[in-house]
């Protein structure tokens, strides 16, 4: 009877252990690493404060230097955005490969800007409506 509450509770453990693994997360030996620079597409300066988010789950903003960095990202195909205000919203895609390192160079373009309220424009001179 003992044997048999044994294999019983051992049956039950590894149930409960066999569970617990429900594949949602990829193993740890299927991650790389990805980092990149955000630039001013005109001037080739550096983009402070961008925010790049990878696959709508991964957020990273771009330092003094226009450098961010993800550690983890699951290797495979992603998709990632950059923005920051006064420029144009970036949108792309890449591969991580494990054990390579994955860098990336972003370019953003200047936001044209809206004229002002209240500010006119130059307009045609009016139709001449003289007899003539």
């Amino acid at each position: 009877m003992k044997a048999l509450l044994r294999g019983f509770a051992l049956l039950a453990v590894s149930l409960i252990l066999g569970g617990c693994n429900d594949g949602a997360l990829p193993p740890g030996a299927t991650y790389a690493s990805l980092s990149g620079t955000v630039i001013d597409s005109a001037t080739n300066q550096p983009i402070a404060g961008a925010i790049v988010t990878l696959d709508t789950v991964l957020t990273a903003t771009s330092d003094a230097s226009g450098h961010f960095a993800f550690a983890k990202v699951p290797t495979g195909d992603y998709d990632y955005t950059v923005q920051v205000a006064g420029y144009k919203t970036w949108s792309s895609s890449g591969s991580a490969t494990p054990g390579k390192p994955n860098a990336i160079v972003v370019r953003l373009v200047v936001k044209p800007t809206a004229p002002s309220p209240g500010t006119t424009t130059p307009a045609s001179p009016p139709p001449d409506r003289s007899s003539r």
